[in-house]
């Protein structure tokens, strides 16, 4: 049996026939395009439009609760870097035999855009930057986390269309009707399929298990559990971002263990299982302890009213006041933690910054505050 562009043939005895196979998704044959001298390659296009993305749904449900229009720029100038070579570190750091081994080219290490990211190097390294946005911005972490925990899952979704461009990340052969066609890739000619003795892209026999179009749908899934779950129960202090990673390595678990790619084995199962074990139970356990309200900003102003870095942390209610008639409650004083759970207002600044330092632009227009927000 073999097959060329979606159509199969079969021999029965004596007789022959062709039948096309409607059932079965192809892959592209080509994952990197040239513009005049410029190449555009498939997977940085998805991982591209997976950031823009998540900033659009983050933006909006930041907004939502009191932090100022595209304040996530700010914090992606910071966090996408640091999460791109994280996810790419971990990758190495996880496949060591294709850099470090024998026959192994350490150099490729940087050509991120043949594939290779690891989620869990990009979340941490991500974490790491958006940490520093938050102190750059005196705005709290825990804010930030719960409302890009929709955003994050979408990107991850898009992003997976790179890995079907590029041809990888499949499963196992299968028979059932959404088994995937995957094209034997040039080792010369990066992002082309080889060519057969016909002239047409070559495929590999048979159909196979698309695990990154399951990855996808259950991203897509993940997204949405946590917007209506967040909604409903207005999770707060990291509590929806301890969601998403819970859900997401409950499904990661499982289509890792589908994959059929060269990977560390540990006991028997892949790295990334293992990864995902660990990493459920630790956001599983923080989900669980970790008792707080939905966090909302107010911008903060000094004894004269007038506006000064940073942001003090309230609840709804209080949002809502400062909405309806600029009523502020009585602020915390810069540091003052509290205890989980409580409402007392909560000033965040960056006390490494010159106090004199009018960094005002991120919460000086109190007024855009009061009639921009926008529905979560």
């Amino acid at each position: 049996m073999r097959g060329r562009a979606g159509v199969w043939s079969w021999g029965v005895g004596a007789v022959g026939f062709w039948l096309v196979n409607l059932a079965s998704i192809p892959s592209p044959s080509t994952a990197v395009w040239q513009l005049g001298p410029v190449p555009l390659r498939a997977y940085a296009l998805c991982i591209i439009a997976g950031i823009v993305l998540a900033c659009i749904v983050t933006d909006r449900r930041m907004r939502s609760r009191g932090a100022p229009p595209w304040a996530v720029l700010d914090i992606a100038v910071w966090a996408v870097p640091f999460g791109i070579v994280g996810a790419r570190i971990y990758h190495v750091l996880s496949s060591p035999d294709a850099y470090f081994g024998a026959g192994g080219d350490l150099v490729k290490a940087l050509y991120i855009w043949e594939g290779g990211l690891g989620i869990w190097g990009g979340v941490a390294g991500g974490a790491v930057g958006a940490w520093l946005a938050c102190r750059q911005l005196g705005m709290s972490f825990s804010f930030v986390a719960d409302t890009i925990a929709v955003g994050l899952p979408l990107a991850q979704a898009v992003g997976r269309l790179g890995n079907w461009f590029n041809n990888e990340l499949y499963g196992g052969k299968t028979d059932l009707p959404w088994g995937l066609q995957v094209h034997v890739m040039s080792d010369t000619q990066p992002g082309q399929a080889m060519l057969g003795p016909d002239g047409e892209p070559e495929l590999r026999e048979g159909l196979y298990h698309p695990t990154f179009l399951y990855e996808l749908l259950w991203n897509l899934g993940v997204a949405g559990v946590v917007y209506a779950l967040d909604k409903r129960f207005k999770f707060g202090r990291g509590r929806a971002f301890a969601l998403y990673v819970m859900l997401y390595t409950l499904g990661r678990g499982w289509i890792e263990a589908m994959r059929t790619d060269t990977a560390t084995m540990i006991g028997g199962m892949r790295l990334n299982v293992w990864t995902s074990i660990i990493v459920f139970l630790g956001a599983a356990a923080f989900f669980f302890l970790r008792k707080g309200p939905q966090e909302f900003l107010i911008p903060n102003v000094d004894a004269d009213g007038e506006p000064v870095k940073g942001f003090t942390i309230v609840t709804e209610a209080q949002y809502q006041a400062f909405l309806a008639d600029g009523t502020r409650p009585d602020a915390a004083a810069p540091g003052d933690g509290g205890e989980d759970g409580d409402s007392t207002p909560k000033a965040v600044s960056d006390e490494f910054d010159d106090p004199s330092d009018s960094a005002a632009d991120q919460g000086s227009d109190l007024s855009a505050q009061k009639t921009s927000s926008t529905k979560d």
